[in-house]
């Protein structure tokens, strides 16, 4: 029993063995925390796609009453196959619900300068969901989540601080009846600080090595994303240890807790936040953290890519689900790894791949010529200027969280394949942004400095 405890200062975390995953069985409020940007909806339907797989045949019931017969197909026991092409209306509201807690850790972001929480979370975490009007979500917060930067800017004076990321929380006895199962909730807002940014920017591959018996030096991720994921305060003010070390420790003692209980894991982020959860799924399945027994799953909004493709291709030897929900106009998801990405066929180790299945919203209407049956892409407003889609507000846009809930909000059930989007990063590159805010200019940067991988 020894041999499968893993040890430090932090955590006592029991190992399970593991085994072959595949034997398993009205409109959102504007966020206070993010600049006034009109939010511009440019779709009346939405189209979506996903990434071929070998799947069964299972079909879902779309009463959301049958929830707690089909929660495990929604969580992805087969990869959403049949729930995403037309999307199914359960794993839609699913979707949305997971979503708005992501929107409620935005919304409990502290961004003013003058107040003591200052780039915390305002709320204690007993009323958090109460004070951002969703008292009657189903779930208790168990634990603020903090992250910390490790890294030296001229701005920046002393040592690295942690700054409040996100929040662990469970599902209460009376949302276990409705869904099903008890749920273990992991969310994470996306890119606020200086730090981040700069961390996002870090776009060389490095070596995970989160599990210290077997290191798997193949398999790399961002080394921004690991250096937020693994570092803790220099000072150690409020006595932190890394993101990584808070997150294990507290899943741990929940999956202790209820270990008689059906369960599942559900990891939620949004932009950055996609990058953290799914390094904390990969983590979690890679050390053994939970029994076989309990799903671990992955909704990520406007996520990045994350690590190589031996990341990717272990990530599936895992049985870790993901779901990637894409903007087709978002550049942030075409990072990083424009170039050396999964299209390549050498340079393996060097390429960047995505995790998961993907479901594309796309802001192009979508119909089918009745005479010849071809499909046609045309704008739902006839009359557009294209330079004005591409101002950097849109950009935030269309990278924001609240336009990613409103545009599966509108999902049709029936919707048609589309996998070629407009080339937004070729008019990135054509833009001027000398009189935009640094907010701003800051996103268009990550895209042009990360071209070259």
């Amino acid at each position: 029993m020894a041999s499968n405890v893993i040890n430090n200062c932090c955590m006592n975390l029991y190992k399970f063995p593991l085994i072959n995953p595949l034997n398993t069985i009205s409109h959102e409020k504007l966020h206070s925390s993010r600049p006034n940007v009109t939010k511009k909806i440019c779709c009346c339907t939405v189209t979506i796609t996903s990434l071929p797989s070998s799947l069964s045949s299972v079909r879902v019931c779309n009463n959301s009453a049958s929830l707690p017969l089909n929660w495990r197909d929604v969580q992805g026991l087969n990869n959403w196959e049949n729930l995403i092409q037309p999307l199914n209306p359960l794993l839609q509201g699913e979707i949305i619900r997971y979503g708005k807690f992501v929107t409620a850790c935005y919304d409990a972001f502290d961004l003013n300068p003058n107040s003591k929480r200052y780039l915390n979370c305002k709320h204690n975490k007993n009323r958090m969901f109460l004070e951002v009007g969703w008292g009657d979500c189903g779930y208790a917060v168990t634990k603020y989540v903090y992250v910390t930067a490790n890294i030296s800017i001229p701005i920046q004076n002393g040592g690295s601080c942690a700054r409040w990321v996100g929040y662990i929380a469970v599902s209460s006895d009376e949302e276990v009846k409705r869904i099903g199962r008890r749920d273990i909730l992991v969310t994470f807002r996306g890119t606020v600080t200086y730090q981040e940014w700069i961390a996002n920017l870090m776009s060389s591959l490095s070596p995970a090595r989160l599990d210290p018996n077997d290191p798997k030096p193949d398999v790399m991720v961002e080394a921004g994303f690991l250096n937020l994921y693994t570092s803790s305060e220099t000072n150690n003010r409020f006595g932190l240890g890394s993101c990584r070390e808070q997150l294990l420790s507290e899943i741990s003692r929940l999956l202790r807790k209820y270990k008689n209980e059906e369960l599942s894991i559900t990891l939620v982020g949004h932009s950055m936040g996609s990058s953290l959860a799914l390094l904390l799924a990969y983590d979690i399945a890679e050390i053994g953290l939970k029994p076989p027994s309990v799903p671990l799953t992955v909704f990520s909004f406007a996520g990045p890519r994350v690590g190589n493709i031996h990341f990717k291709e272990r990530c599936e030897e895992l049985g870790v689900k993901v779901l990637r929900i894409v903007n087709a106009n978002d550049p942030i998801t075409k990072l990083p790894g424009v170039i050396f990405n999964e299209s390549l066929n050498t340079w393996r180790s060097a390429c960047y791949a995505h995790v998961g299945i993907e479901l594309v919203l796309d802001c192009l209407k979508s119909y089918e010529d009745e005479t010849s049956g071809i499909m046609i892409d045309r704008r739902v407003t006839k009359v557009v200027n294209m330079m004005e889609l591409f101002k950097i507000e849109d950009i935030l846009c269309v990278h924001d969280m609240q336009t990613y809930i409103e545009m599966i909000k509108n999902c049709p059930r029936r919707s048609r394949i589309r996998r070629k989007g407009v080339d937004l990063i070729k008019k990135l590159k054509e833009m001027n942004t000398t009189s935009v805010a640094w907010k701003y200019v800051a996103i268009t940067w990550v895209v042009l400095l990360t071209m070259v991988v």
